[in-house]
């Protein structure tokens, strides 16, 4: 994990818990290579904040279920089980649909076209080479619609599962080639919050991000990711 030193003219707690959750969202946390283990002294060199303060952030961040403690092995960015991935993709799917129906009673027509702005980069012969930049991307596309919906309590719903969602889709976006129909799926949705068709673009988003369970659910497990999550 890669930190930059914080900016102590505001509130230092929340500072750290700003850089920290940042750092934790850059992170390719399902990947099968990354070091997930966290080393206290070297986060506090990095932030150049003693390690009282960053303790009562690690705290935080393990009350949120980003991090979790090891008795004697120390501490960890954590990573749900299969099961849990899978609940949160139903969970996901459940408010951007709804946020998606809202939108298309709330939004403005400016609003809706910034999910084609976002859209509009990208075509279904999108290559494998633009994976990275399309995975951001994709992650605004959806906060995006959760952000139109006016309703703040579901966009605070789907923040608590944001940090994992970002990962799992950074992940499963490169296999399988799975971003032209992503693309797709996306240029339909905005069809739908165009035409104001909240049932259609309700739909649209639900069969979407179940496609991603669906995706999670057969390859993950077919490729054994399941046994070294968790632990």
């Amino acid at each position: 994990m890669k930190l930059n030193p914080i900016d102590t003219s505001v509130t230092l707690k929340d500072h750290i818990y700003n850089r920290m959750r940042e750092a934790i969202l850059e992170m390719d946390i399902y990947s099968d290579s990354v070091d997930l283990r966290l080393d206290e002294r070297s986060l506090a060199d990095q932030l150049g904040v003693s390690r009282t303060p960053l303790r009562e952030v690690l705290v935080r961040l393990e009350q949120e279920g980003l991090l979790e403690v090891r008795p004697r092995r120390g501490i960890f960015v954590q990573r749900k089980t299969l099961s849990d991935i899978l609940e949160m993709i139903i969970a996901w799917a459940a408010l951007e649909s709804m946020a998606a129906r809202l939108a298309c009673e709330r939004a403005t027509d400016r609003e809706i076209t910034s999910l084609r702005t976002i859209a509009a980069k990208y075509s279904v012969s999108k290559t494998g080479a633009d994976i990275a930049e399309y995975s951001d991307d994709n992650i605004r596309f959806h906060q995006k619609i959760l952000e139109i919906s006016g309703c703040e309590l579901l966009s605070s719903m789907a923040e608590n599962l944001f940090v994992h969602m970002h990962a799992v889709r950074r992940r499963s976006m490169a296999e399988e080639d799975r971003v032209p129909q992503s693309v797709a799926d996306h240029m339909e949705i905005i069809e739908a919050m165009e035409a104001r068709d909240a049932d259609l673009a309700g739909a649209r988003v639900r069969d979407h991000t179940m496609r991603l369970h669906d995706h999670v659910r057969e390859v993950w497990t077919r490729a054994g990711i399941t046994k070294n999550m968790g632990e």
